[in-house]
């Protein structure tokens, strides 16, 4: 049954565990705390060299490849610099649910759905592999709270719900349901539960020095004082995490730049959510640039946003990292 399988239920419940903590006693300095008077929605980066990561998408072998990846003038592979607090990643969410590549495991898999998982092999592939870079994530944070940020995706709805910030997701299939349903078939319901506060604990946008980061677009514009409460007004992470291309009202971008980097012609935001071609492509007259490309290990490597380019510092990986599943990430 799926419960045997990597990764097994105990460890799932672990690596919460673990996560939990890291997530609840945030650095304020970091992430300043909401009304509630917990970590709010808001990140606030440290002065280092940093990584963004787009959509991760079940690719367990984009994770593995970042960390053995030497970034441009380091003598260190990632994982060693995080070690050594040399460098920090940010990751704008959408760990659940493999893309194209696995096309035709998802429909094999609706079809074990529908027949109640009385079968359930191409669902639990895909469920390992989806658990299994979360996992990775929830141990980076883990171990590296101040330094490993894993943002809110509009993918992170384990429970599909329909709510202020999630609405329920169907692509090929009807991914959505088909992870909730199998998670309460396979998967005690407290370990459920608590990947459920996981998600809803997860900050909505990242400020670092000269560069802001958020899952898409933003649909508007909300004040600082906002988005350190998007955890209790949860629809604020709504407009970061479902925009689709052209549905952000105009200015919104340039509003955050100006609040937080006023009169700096260099300031970036970067996000994912939806696809491009190449290794990145711009938004609002230049000022949004998406690198989610799901066939390649794209990244964005900052040391210095007055000496940024897009062409020099968004980054494809070498493919370190295997996927289970499909020839391609």
């Amino acid at each position: 049954m799926a419960g045997k399988t990597f990764p097994d239920p105990r460890e799932i419940g672990i690596s919460l565990e673990k996560v939990l903590y890291a997530l609840k006693n945030e650095s304020p300095s970091i992430r300043p705390p909401g009304s509630s008077g917990e970590p709010g929605g808001l990140i606030l980066l440290k002065a280092l060299p940093t990584i963004i990561v787009p959509d991760l998408h079940a690719r367990t072998g984009f994770l593995g490849s970042l960390l053995s990846w030497k970034p441009p003038f380091s003598t260190l592979p990632v994982f060693e610099a995080l070690e050594k607090n040399q460098i920090q990643i940010v990751c704008v969410g959408d760990g659940f649910h493999a893309e194209t590549r696995a096309v035709k495991r998802w429909r094999t898999a609706f079809e074990e759905y529908r027949g109640g998982f009385r079968k359930h092999k191409a669902m639990d592939d895909e469920m390992r592999e989806s658990l299994g870079v979360m996992m990775m994530v929830m141990e980076l944070k883990a171990s590296f709270p101040d330094s490993f940020h894993f943002l809110k995706g509009n993918h992170e709805n384990i429970a599909n719900e329909n709510s202020e910030d999630n609405r329920s997701f169907g692509k090929f299939v009807y991914e959505g349901a088909m992870v909730a349903s199998w998670f309460h078939r396979f998967i005690p319901e407290d370990i459920f539960w608590k990947y459920y506060e996981f998600e809803k604990r997860l900050p909505g946008f990242a400020v670092g020095n000269g560069f802001c980061v958020t899952h898409a677009e933003p649909r508007r514009y909300h004040s600082r004082k906002e988005l350190i409460d998007a955890l209790i007004k949860r629809e604020i992470l709504f407009d970061l995490t479902w925009t689709p291309n052209g549905g952000a009202e105009e200015g919104s971008v340039a509003a955050y730049l100006e609040e937080y980097f006023p009169r700096n012609p260099a300031a970036r935001m970067f996000g994912g959510h939806r696809a491009v071609p190449g290794r990145y492509r711009t938004r609002a007259e230049g000022k949004f640039i998406q690198i989610h490309n799901p066939d390649t290990y794209n990244v964005v490597f900052i040391t210095d946003m007055a000496k940024f380019s897009s062409d020099k510092n968004i980054i494809i990986l070498p493919r370190k990292g295997v996927e289970l599943y499909g020839a391609n990430p």
